[in-house]
């Protein structure tokens, strides 16, 4: 099945969109169609990347299902992102068209990046316009031989030790995720599936709408999280289906009140490790348990996931239906129980690659098994517990901060000599970026100036909220910095 095809699945007559905007699953098909042709007709073809740039929206749904029915691959942009990170994803993928909500001035960036490619800005607001006004001649049915296996997306993603790297996920990775989900989570045609995390991000996309949309569901979308607008939004649309990250889970348990989740029959946690005191406060204040999962984007992205009639606290739950999940060591050799190692997956989750990097796909795909970089253990049952990361990977609100990016701005600052960037425990976000720097001689650190330096090169959410001036860094004896000792020292 194609990822396009799950809009067939929900009765004509029954609300794909519900909330703001009720669109039925029929008015559904109808839009993808009329982007479809629009885009065609713009010159989107088979095989072509296309970014997409926008906040949660129904059109948002119009224009990736378009863009993947013709056999071109989407590229979701965060929308976070500043012009220095928009354009680097635009050259890294050879974009030659880029949907967005608004035109971006991103020409003179690509030029100083080196990207001389022409690059056709779509404005969904025009395109929503001219489709209403106007009917595009149809575009061509995909042939025959474009099958499942073809790419449909890159979600661009980094670790510690470079640029951002797009995973390439195929229709085959994208559906199987859907399911196998589905088969641990029994959403039905009946629910009402909260979409609230980005669209852009895999945990968002595959979960809140794709598993929704393969059930027949309806998706009640709003364009981000606001805690009080929120409880209302599934109070009023009564959605029965939640999906968060740790920190809206904090927020949901302040502010909320017992009569707001009357309706929810599940709420799913993901993109970070969920605290346990989390997890019990909301669990006394609402009677109902969080069902924690784990996943990554080269995953497509969900791997684990409690089962409903008994989920673990601190547990990220068991593997999947159709995946081999293990825990092996340095040289990939399983583990027994209640031995730390390495998680590795392998199934028809796991993507083709990273675009363009066959050195990076080859250390992460090894004999079909996908290294995940995350230490964990499994118990007797066969429920895996996240301890640590073998990246220095943060994570803040769901989103990733790679701190290698920000110490390579910082070294590029005035008057500092040496950087390093670690997460620290936040009670809201569940981390945040605090920043270690050594000041050349006689250099005075201006903690704004610093700021407003990285907000022209970085997105808002990375930024350090902590400048920590020392005399040094520790070192081991060949000059690496130790991350560990400023971790322990920031306890």
């Amino acid at each position: 099945m194609f990822v396009h095809d799950l809009i067939l699945n929900g009765a004509k007559d029954r609300l794909a969109f519900a909330g703001k905007d009720n669109v039925s699953y029929g008015e559904l098909q109808d839009q993808v169609n009329n982007y479809r042709n629009f885009f065609y007709t713009a010159g989107i073809r088979r095989g072509q990347n296309v970014g997409l740039f926008s906040r949660n929206s129904v059109e948002f749904v119009y224009c990736y299902m378009a863009i993947v029915s013709l056999g071109a691959v989407v590229v979701p942009i965060n929308f976070q992102l500043t012009v220095r990170e928009i354009a680097f994803i635009v050259k890294d993928a050879a974009m030659s068209h880029l949907i967005t909500m608004e035109e971006l001035t991103i020409a003179d960036e690509l030029t100083r990046q080196g990207y001389k490619q022409p690059v056709v800005q779509l404005i969904i607001p025009a395109v929503k316009l001219a489709v209403e006004k106007e009917d595009f001649l149809g575009a061509p049915v995909l042939p025959t031989d474009f099958d499942e296996n073809q790419t449909c997306v890159i979600i661009y993603t980094s670790g510690t030790t470079g640029s951002p790297k797009g995973a390439m996920l195929t229709h085959k990775n994208l559906v199987s995720d859907a399911t196998a989900f589905r088969e641990v989570l029994p959403v039905t045609a009946e629910d009402n599936v909260l979409c609230v995390l980005p669209m852009y991000h895999c945990f968002s996309w595959t979960c809140a709408v794709l598993n929704a949309l393969l059930c027949g569901a309806a998706i009640t979308i709003l364009e981000t999280f606001a805690p009080k607008e929120t409880i209302a939004a599934i109070t009023s649309y009564k959605v029965t289906v939640v999906y968060a990250v740790p920190p809206m889970y904090n927020y949901f348990t302040r502010v909320g009140e017992g009569r707001d989740f009357a309706n929810v029959k599940y709420f799913i946690s993901g993109g970070a490790s969920l605290p346990e005191k989390v997890a019990q406060q909301f669990a006394n204040k609402y009677g109902k348990k969080i069902i924690e999962g784990y996943g990554l984007s080269e995953a497509s992205p969900v791997v684990t996931l409690n089962p409903v009639s008994k989920p673990k606290y601190c547990s990220i739950g068991k593997a999947l239906p159709g995946q081999d999940v293990r825990v092996v060591d340095a040289e990939g050799q399983p583990l027994p129980p209640g031995v730390v190692g390495e998680i590795a997956v392998r199934g028809p989750i796991v993507m083709k690659g990273y675009f363009n990097l066959p050195a990076e796909s080859a250390r992460a795909l090894k004999d079909n098994w996908l290294y995940t970089g995350d230490l964990a253990y499994q118990d007797s049952e066969g429920y895996f517990f996240i301890v640590d990361r073998l990246k220095d990977l943060i994570i803040s609100n769901g989103e990733n901060i790679y701190p290698r990016e920000i110490e390579e701005l910082l070294y590029a600052y005035p008057g500092i000599v040496e950087a390093s960037v670690i997460g620290v425990d936040d009670e809201l976000r569940g981390q945040v970026a605090r920043a270690y720097i050594v000041l050349a001689e006689g250099t005075r650190f201006n903690k704004k100036a610093a700021r407003e330096y990285l907000q022209d090169n970085i997105a808002a959410y990375k930024i350090p909220r902590d400048f920590c001036v020392v005399d040094e860094l520790p070192k081991n004896q060949t000059g690496k910095i130790l991350k560990r000792v400023l971790r322990e020292q920031a306890v």
